[in-house]
């Protein structure tokens, strides 16, 4: 069978016309394109309609035991380049025992560790993927370095190393998933190399015939259940960094008033185990609220409270649902029905909450006591199960009634993006909030407003901050996007702020906050000792 690899075109990245060495017991399908310096190891499989061109970054390695699968598309820019296993320098390196399946981009700089699992049309572009990494359906990994052993679950898009840091482990199930799919494509391979042999066949047929009793995996880990794969990654998740977990029932009336009961306790830590005890759960009460709660057994508190089944709705057996995730409670109040006309909300935060809604995001709250709030400690408050404006105005007061001597702010979020869209303040144990923009605007966005100091551009809220991070020895530091950047969370920095003179660092704030008037600006603090943010807070929106 002949295969399509060809030399480099003449190019001005690629003069010396290098041609793809291919390992003697690799199989490379006719369908596929090699172009240029292309090193393929041994046992490698490389599917149809794969594209591997080495015509601008070059060269490229896969390493043995490899799968590249149908639609693979592995390209590389001029610039940039990784340091391989071997200490040379590539464009891209591909590991050994490694599957990329269908439709994965890997464009270079890249690299991708041994025994890693890249799934159906993720990308990684100018990143590292370390050894044993599982990458589910539809990631985008850019610009970061992933710490070998770390699941990335289904839709993330990871662009910043604090993300990437914070990835859970993989569990024993998804190795076992990442090396089943290698031994597939090793016998897809040797198939392949020997289709038309028939002496070759024959010997096959007769492992095959012993084999018969192999375990058969699904790509879906929990195939077979009624949880739906974001649940299965939420408890993965929960798990992986030693929390315990529970379920919660409750029928309609119990559900207003908040009074959940317990389903038989989960001990268990073995994620199978727990999913079969939560649709068990599920099963007994199928007319009714079940809710799934992750539990810190050591600070004795709750890190999560998940809505997975509602009654009358479809897809209540948790694969449809809509469900509200928080690292704090799920407010479960009474909500009065009427206007949205507040006596503690002001007219801007009512046009907020109606603007977040509008637009399909959910809404939260954060409280602080006096000393919380200098240290910017917030603690979670409830994310509100709500449906309307007025639902959510009750439930707001609701929360500030509950908590009267504390700080209060509002939290937008974008759950399709799991993200923040909105942070405001407003309740403060010492007076009323100041407003940041005229009672009654509509759009309830706009982060920019007159302070109490510099040119007017930034809050009395936001220099509160700055003096209480510089206070505390923190650094500052400021980032901005532009909208397609905002949407992916690729943020730049501004100039960095190396002054701890109040005065100056909001200077140089509403310095970036003129140059980028259009874009979005970000507030950063830095305790430059333990090298992290305290503090991410966005001060301008376009």
């Amino acid at each position: 069978m002949a295969v399509r690899s060809v030399a480099a075109p003449p190019t001005p990245w690629s003069k010396n016309l290098a041609e793809p060495k291919i390992h003697d017991t690799a199989y490379v399908h006719s369908f596929s394109n090699i172009i240029g310096d292309v090193h393929i190891g041994s046992n490698v499989m490389i599917a149809p309609g794969t594209s591997i061109r080495a015509d601008e970054g070059t060269p490229f390695n896969i390493g043995s035991g490899s799968n590249i699968q149908d639609g693979v598309v592995i390209h590389g820019l001029e610039q940039g380049r990784v340091t391989g296993d071997d200490d040379k320098s590539y464009s891209v390196w591909v590991g050994e025992n490694t599957s990329l399946t269908h439709m994965a981009l890997i464009h270079g700089p890249a690299y991708v560790g041994d025994d890693c699992f890249i799934g159906f049309r993720s990308t990684v572009f100018n990143a590292r993927v370390g050894n044993g990494c599982i990458v589910m359906m539809h990631v985008l990994i850019q610009d970061v370095e992933i710490p070998p052993g770390k699941y990335i679950p289904s839709g993330a898009i990871i662009t910043n190393q604090q993300q990437a840091d914070r990835l859970p482990d993989v569990q024993d199930s998804d190795v076992k998933f990442a090396t089943h799919v290698i031994g597939i494509n090793d016998a897809l391979r040797t198939g392949y190399r020997c289709a038309d042999n028939i002496a070759c066949l024959a010997p096959i047929r007769n492992e095959q015939a012993k084999n018969s009793n192999i375990t058969q995996m699904n790509y879906s880990t929990y195939a077979g259940t009624q949880l739906s794969s974001s649940l299965a990654d939420s408890i993965r998740n929960l798990l992986a960094q030693g929390y315990s977990v529970g379920a919660e029932y409750a029928d309609a009336r119990r559900f207003r008033t908040g009074s959940w009961r317990t389903c038989g306790p989960i001990s268990s830590t073995r994620d199978s185990e727990v999913i079969a005890a939560l649709s068990a759960c599920m099963a007994d009460h199928q007319g009714e609220y079940v809710r799934l709660i992750g539990i810190d057994t050591k600070a004795k508190r709750r890190v999560l409270e998940e809505i997975v089944q509602r009654p009358g709705e479809n897809g209540s057996n948790g694969n449809g649902a809509t469900t509200h995730k928080s690292n704090g409670k799920v407010a479960q109040t009474a909500y009065q029905n009427g206007g949205s006309a507040s006596s503690k909300l002001s007219a801007e935060t009512v046009a907020q909450v109606r603007g977040l809604l509008s637009q399909g995001f959910k809404v939260g709250t954060e409280h602080a006591d006096a000393r919380r709030f200098r240290t910017s400690s917030w603690q979670s408050g409830a994310s509100l199960q709500v449906r309307n404006e007025s639902e959510a105005i009750a439930a707001l007061e609701s929360v500030m009634n509950q908590y009267p001597g504390e700080y209060v702010r509002l939290i937008g979020i974008d759950p399709k993006a799991k993200r923040r869209v909105v942070e405001e303040l407003i309740q403060r144990p010492d007076g009323p909030v100041a407003q940041s923009a005229k009672p009654g605007a509509t759009s309830g966005f706009k982060a920019t407003t007159t302070g109490s100091a510099g040119s007017g551009k930034l809050t009395g809220k936001t220099i509160d901050q700055i003096r209480n991070l510089l206070s505390q020895g923190y650094k500052i530091g400021t980032e901005h996007a532009d909208a397609r950047r905002f949407r992916t969370g690729s943020w730049s920095s501004c100039a960095p702020i190396a002054t701890n003179r109040e005065s100056e660092v909001i200077s140089a704030l509403e310095s970036c906050m003129t140059e980028h008037s259009g874009d979005y600006v970000r507030l950063l603090g830095i305790d430059s000792k333990a090298k992290r943010r305290v503090l991410e807070e966005i001060i301008q929106r376009p």
